[in-house]
């Protein structure tokens, strides 16, 4: 069977979807990439076949343009930003584009982002099978957890399930922009569609997250199809990057990475490194991203590296600490080499995702806003010296190892296009 995938054209959604993709090429599948110019170079590097559509509408270079503004944003703020400016338009491309390149790739069966919304429109058109995956956080719609977007802690009380209502409703105020977008097409198309009901378009025949279901919130109802897996990474198919490792000295170290997008407050760098000035018994290597520059968060302490790019990986099979920006698979990757978390969640999904770090205490997390690096400091000695937060990521490491989530994943997908 030829499978399309389609994904967010940024490395946090690309790299599980590529990894899922190279999954499913060793299974025999022929797998084809369809995706704006931006996301060539790691489709390529993962060693896939790349078909580019949407090249007027998003040149090279628009992608990390377009998220420039982004970059400073924390809370709601961030979710409202990107859906309001950036998803429409790139909805309506895909929308207009994307039957084209599925009919000139020759495309069976369709593997979607969910987060690039509303694309499942045009197989639902076609006629063609599709299947949905998180690779961000899911969000949880039924109102029995926080949907991801809200700092909220996990109650089951009357007060509790009514503040996650009044969340999943904000949310779907938030979509709204890119729903307006969804409904002339489907209305364009005589597409029987209610979009007052939340399902309406999702797949039914299977939607997958690679969380582990370990590290979820416990969701009494969850959706026909729903699928928990694990991380959609192997350590392999990724840019080759240069990194001075013979500068790590031995001592114990701290990786800290905020991604590639939240990633432009010089003020929470300069935290970070203020706090490892301070704990001259420890390294870190801090990865600052494009969104900065170094001279703006000088002076460097002598026990960091300050890079602007970093082998992930290999650096957290070295690392005592993550500090991270609460992303879902920085936080997965970490808790796969059995390294326990700090995280500093800023928007999307990474409020959701501290919320299961301080739930299932594999670290502890502080609010973007607030953070000092005189609070930093004692959670940084806090979860280094607590063995019950490194314990729990060693629990995690083992679940995540059994979990093989990229098996499990191309299991249901295989099931769900009857192709196994």
């Amino acid at each position: 069977m030829r499978l399309g995938f389609i994904s967010m054209p940024l490395a946090g959604h690309l790299n599980p979807m590529t990894a899922l993709a190279r999954k499913l090429k060793s299974r025999g599948h022929e797998t084809v990439f369809i995706g704006v110019p931006d996301a060539a170079p790691i489709v390529k590097a993962a060693g896939l076949d790349f078909v580019p559509f949407c090249e007027k509408e998003f040149p090279a270079g628009a992608v990390s343009k377009g998220y420039i503004p982004v970059a400073k944003l924390q809370g709601l703020a961030v979710a409202e930003y990107s859906i309001r400016e950036l998803h429409p338009k790139r909805c309506q491309a895909a929308l207009q584009h994307l039957p084209e390149k599925l009919a000139d790739a020759k495309i069976d069966a369709l593997v979607i982002d969910t987060v690039h919304f509303f694309v499942e429109l045009v197989p639902i058109r076609l006629g063609m099978p599709y299947v949905h995956i998180w690779n961000v956080l899911h969000l949880d719609r039924s109102g029995q957890t926080p949907p991801c977007f809200f700092d909220l802690p996990h109650e089951t009380s009357a007060e509790g399930l009514a503040r996650n209502w009044q969340g999943v409703k904000r949310v779907h105020e938030l979509l709204s922009p890119v729903v307006a977008v969804a409904k002339e097409n489907a209305a364009a198309y005589k597409l029987d569609i209610d979009f007052n009901d939340w399902n309406s378009t999702a797949s039914k025949l299977a939607i997958i997250t690679q969380t582990p279901k370990e590290f979820d919130l416990p969701i009494p109802k969850l959706p026909s199809k729903f699928h928990y897996a694990g991380p959609f990474h192997d350590g392999r198919g990724r840019e080759p990057i240069d990194f001075p490792f013979e500068q790590l000295t031995g001592q114990p170290l701290i990786y800290a990475s905020m991604g590639t997008l939240l990633n432009g407050m010089e003020r929470v760098y300069r935290e970070i490194l203020e706090s490892i000035r301070n704990c001259s018994d420890l390294q870190a290597v801090v990865v600052i991203g494009r969104n900065i520059r170094r001279e703006d968060i000088e002076p460097i302490p002598a026990n960091a590296i300050v890079v602007t790019r970093a082998p992930q990986l290999e650096l957290l099979r070295r690392a005592a600490l993550c500090i991270t920006h609460a992303g879902i698979n920085t936080a997965l990757e970490a808790l796969a080499e059995g390294v326990p978390l700090l995280g500093i969640p800023v928007g999307f999904d990474q409020p959701g995702v501290a919320t299961r770090i301080k739930y299932h205490r594999v670290g502890d997390c502080i609010d973007v806003g607030a953070m000092k690096s005189e609070s930093l400091i004692p959670m940084i000695r806090k979860v280094l010296a607590d063995a019950s937060y490194r314990d729990n990521a060693i629990r995690f490491k083992k679940i995540i190892r059994d979990a093989q989530g990229l098996d499990v994943a191309a299991d249901a997908i295989e099931q769900a296009f009857d192709c196994g």
